[in-house]
């Protein structure tokens, strides 16, 4: 095996993020393909830092929060996009992916939460980052970790109370993983 020259600590940490990274990013813009895409862009510049981040008490704390301020950037591009399309009267509407009706509850509810509750409830409960690692992540304190997290998860409970009854959020990942859907 040729030597890359990048360090074993670098290498491990990247092959145990980019599958997390992937799942939580699917489930903030909700398409598996720009998840690798941004998951990817976050773990190259965990790469180009990793000089400084290596010396962090959290790097995967780190890379969480790139890839959320990359699924952040590109939802602002995607809403651009939307807007300079109304205006110019060239929308395209996207055809959603034929999917189990749980996920797609689950998604649109999730997709309906504020962005920092959203981000709070992935990083926690997808992520399975601790409440300090998310609130590091997130750049907070960790009684507002716990308050997003709360808030989030009533209101999925609200919006989720026409499907089945979700009773311990562990169902909640239970129903988004993302690796079992099938593909139309």
């Amino acid at each position: 095996m040729r030597d890359s020259g990048v360090e074993p600590e670098l290498t491990e940490l990247c092959r145990h993020e980019h599958a997390r990274l992937v799942g939580l990013l699917a489930l903030y813009v909700g398409d598996r393909a720009i998840a690798e895409d941004l998951a990817q862009e976050a773990l190259v510049r965990l790469h180009q830092h990793w000089p400084r981040v290596r010396s962090l008490a959290s790097p995967h704390a780190w890379v969480s929060t790139v890839a959320l301020n990359l699924a952040r950037s590109w939802w602002r591009r995607r809403y651009a996009e939307q807007r300079a399309n109304r205006r110019v009267g060239t929308g395209h509407d996207e055809q959603p992916r034929a999917e189990p009706e749980d996920v797609l509850a689950i998604r649109a509810a999730v997709a309906a939460l504020p962005p920092r509750q959203r981000s709070a409830l992935v990083l926690r409960y997808y992520a399975g980052l601790s409440v300090e690692e998310t609130a590091t992540a997130l750049g907070c304190a960790m009684g507002t970790v716990k308050s997003l997290t709360h808030s989030a998860i009533n209101s999925l409970r609200l919006a989720l109370s026409d499907a089945d009854e979700i009773d311990d959020v562990d169902d909640l990942d239970d129903m988004i993983e993302l690796e079992e859907i099938p593909r139309a």
